[in-house]
């Protein structure tokens, strides 16, 4: 990707949902909401204080994520699309579990 997002923003792609419950009914694409766990694809070197001084992002690429419902805007970057957001939309980081696999196109 040749996009780099500046200050305390981080560049996220959405990571699509089951479309099945656990009791095995398949949700239908018209009755599915929009996911609101992603990975981080890029991240910006952080913002700065009161002081003039850089403040290190906390999340870092490849990490997966939790974010709320409407948090950020959506972009197609390459063919693809994404959310740019800042880092205090991120609710949390997701631990132990893994990004999937990006596809093959």
């Amino acid at each position: 990707m040749k996009f780099k997002p500046l200050h305390d923003r981080v560049v996220v792609r959405r990571l699509d949902e089951e479309t099945k419950t656990a009791g095995g009914i398949i949700i239908p694409d018209t009755a599915k909401e929009k996911p609101m766990q992603g990975e981080i694809v890029a991240v910006g070197p952080g913002a700065r204080n009161e002081r003039g001084d850089l403040v290190p992002m906390t999340v870092k690429a490849g990490e997966r994520v939790l974010f709320g419902k409407w948090s950020g805007t959506e972009v197609k970057i390459d063919g693809e699309e994404l959310l740019i957001m800042k880092e205090s939309d991120i609710l949390g980081v997701l631990e132990g579990v893994a990004a999937p696999a990006k596809k093959a196109a």
